[in-house]
């Protein structure tokens, strides 16, 4: 299980939102999960594309937080789980990324 805290996936996912996720899944491109940025944070972003230094995450809000633009890539070993479901406060599965 995750939680989310901030609102850099607004308005898919919001502060306080939890998430069922499961571990050694093969990360696809739009998959929203769990990754660990180079400096040890751990965060919960979408998965944009994965390039030869490894994955390029996004936020679905682009006026908070951070991502690949500002914190580079993420390596293989560092997607560490993929998101299944939101468990709570609003049950049900995740949309694909917002427009825009």
């Amino acid at each position: 299980m995750a939680l989310v805290r901030g609102r850099s996936m607004e308005p898919t996912l919001h502060d306080g939102d939890r998430l069922l996720v499961r571990y050694a899944v093969a990360p696809r491109p739009g998959d929203v999960a769990v990754v660990r940025f180079a400096d040890g944070v751990v965060a919960v972003k979408r998965l944009d594309h994965h390039g030869a230094d490894g994955w390029w995450v996004a936020r679905d809000n682009p006026g908070e937080g951070r991502d690949s633009w500002s914190a580079g890539a993420v390596t293989d070993a560092d997607v560490l789980a993929r998101v299944v479901v939101r468990l709570w406060p609003r049950p049900g599965r995740l949309p694909g990324a917002p427009d825009g």
